[in-house]
């Protein structure tokens, strides 16, 4: 089995990180106001906007590419492999530390704080909305490590299998009466999915576009079918105050969007391979994927930093989405966002990066734990 890097998976690895920091940065309103934070998110003022929300949905993505290079690079003996996870694991959780140990500062000095000035900026920082703001990344990596630390035991399982507990999942929850804790079953098992898809991919499956066209149509069709005929919603990211969410935890129609995702993805695998020839292109793509955790870990951050800091209110920043006049204000924020996750990279880029792992031979140098 080849090792040979395709820049056209470093491509799809950008997407997906893009994908999720511009979702996030777009349909998270914070509502602030006399030292409360409170979550809206233009979907729910705006129902019609709901569609685009596939445009940003690509956390598939990430599963699908981390079944491709979990099975590709981490085949050999066995102490080959434990070496190889131990590395990636490290890669994946020494930027965490680093999150929790700066939030750790900054809860303990708000709260001190509030003793002396109660509400404003310390009791804003030490609430519920802001932590679970700036912890959502982490059951990500949580989902992708187990996934990853299985790999032995789910690289070769068919696809089938784990979608079909999350039928039953959704089958008890939403038409038989089952407890809601069940819906919890498809945290592992709906991202086993695109994950057994990508571990069949590293196995030489999908060589004909026609497999990828099937996956690509079936995946919509049964989406579409779904959310029209089955009361799933039309969001593919959370709403504040909607009842069910195709996330939280994932539903069938999640996953059924995502089979979608990863058969688009094989279509698009010749254009980005063409396109990632060009050196600006495969810069910037080598920029994200080299940051990959800072970006993916701290994007929240600097949404929350901007939007705590900005004396206000401010439209599109501290205002509640009323209408699609709030997203066009909401977009002359994201080069701020941006610039301060820049600065989060500066800082904090540092504890990324890892030495090379064992089976990494001095001509292929070590990449972060999202780009291999």
């Amino acid at each position: 089995m080849t090792t040979a890097r395709d820049r056209a998976v470093d491509a799809l690895r950008a997407v997906a990180i893009l994908g999720v920091v511009l979702g996030h940065w777009l349909v998270t309103a914070l509502v602030v106001g006399d030292g409360t934070v409170r979550v809206a998110s233009p979907l729910r003022a705006v129902p019609a906007l709901a569609p685009a929300s596939w445009l940003f949905q690509t956390l598939a993505l990430f599963f699908f590419v981390g079944g491709l290079v979990a099975t590709r690079r981490s085949g050999g003996a066995r102490p080959a492999h434990r070496a190889w996870l131990s590395t990636r694991l490290q890669r994946l959780f020494r930027p965490v530390l680093v999150l929790i140990a700066v939030w750790s500062v900054i809860v303990i000095g708000a709260t001190l704080w509030v003793y002396v000035e109660p509400g404003g900026l310390a009791g804003a920082l030490r609430s519920h909305t802001v932590l679970k703001l700036v912890a959502s990344p982490l059951w990500f990596l949580l989902v992708f490590a187990v996934l990853t630390m299985a790999k032995p035991i789910v690289g070769r399982l068919h696809p089938a299998w784990p979608l079909a507990v999350v039928v039953l999942v959704d089958l008890g929850r939403f038409g038989l009466g089952a407890p809601a804790w069940t819906g919890w079953i498809n945290l592992v098992a709906g991202w086993l999915v695109p994950f057994c898809l990508g571990a069949a991919w590293s196995r030489g499956a999908f060589r004909s576009r026609s497999s990828a066209w099937a996956m690509l149509a079936g995946g919509l069709v049964a989406t579409v079918v779904l959310v029209r005929w089955f009361g799933y919603p039309v969001s593919m990211v959370g709403v504040p105050g909607q009842g069910i969410s195709n996330l939280n935890p994932p539903t069938l129609a999640a996953v059924t969007f995502g089979i979608a995702q990863c058969g688009l993805a094989l279509l698009l695998m010749p254009v980005l391979r063409r396109v990632m020839l060009r050196e600006r292109p495969w810069r910037a793509v080598t920029a994200v994927n080299r940051s990959a955790m800072t970006i993916f870990l701290w994007h929240q951050t600097s949404l929350l930093a901007v939007s705590l800091l900005v004396p206000g209110p401010l439209a599109g920043l501290h205002t509640a989405p009323t209408g699609t006049s709030w997203l066009a204000d909401r977009v002359v924020w994201l080069p701020v966002f941006a610039l301060v996750l820049l600065a989060c990279r500066a800082l904090f880029h540092r504890y990324e990066q890892q030495p090379p792992a064992p089976n990494v031979t001095p001509s292929q140098p070590s990449a972060p734990a999202l780009t291999r």
